[in-house]
């Protein structure tokens, strides 16, 4: 089975992503859409979110970066399944805005996820990409 790192795809109508057949048996559990850690979203495998992401949410009650984590991924936080042959997932309105994708997506998997871009974030992100650490 081949992986796929980066595919780019245009949203329909009704704001569906087509995810790569190649990487469809990923998301037989469902899929978790979530904010990322910046202007972007992160598409997890459902059984990722739920073994990975979630036991590290969980953390100790009173850590405040535990709890900034909490906001920053459960705040339009959406579950979803692909829908039968086509392989598409529907992103919502309210995440779209805030990644400022409008129509066309970038996806670049980073191990277990998916960064979701638009074009323009990842132009600007490519200055901090690939600045020296």
């Amino acid at each position: 089975m081949s992986t796929v790192d980066y595919f780019e795809r245009k949203l329909d109508d009704k704001r569906r992503l087509t995810i790569p057949p190649e990487i469809r048996d990923k998301f037989l559990s469902g899929a978790v859409i979530t904010r990322g850690f910046g202007k972007y979203l992160h598409l997890y495998p459902k059984d990722v979110w739920d073994n990975l992401v979630e036991p590290r949410l969980g953390g100790d009650i009173l850590d405040e970066h535990i709890a900034d984590l909490n906001v920053q991924f459960r705040m339009g936080k959406v579950e979803t399944s692909l829908d039968g042959k086509q392989g598409r997932i529907t992103l919502e309105q309210h995440q779209l805005d805030y990644a400022g994708i409008t129509r066309e997506v970038i996806a670049i998997g980073v191990g277990h996820y998916w960064r979701l871009l638009s074009p323009d974030q990842l132009a600007k992100g490519r200055e901090t990409f690939s600045a020296p650490h």
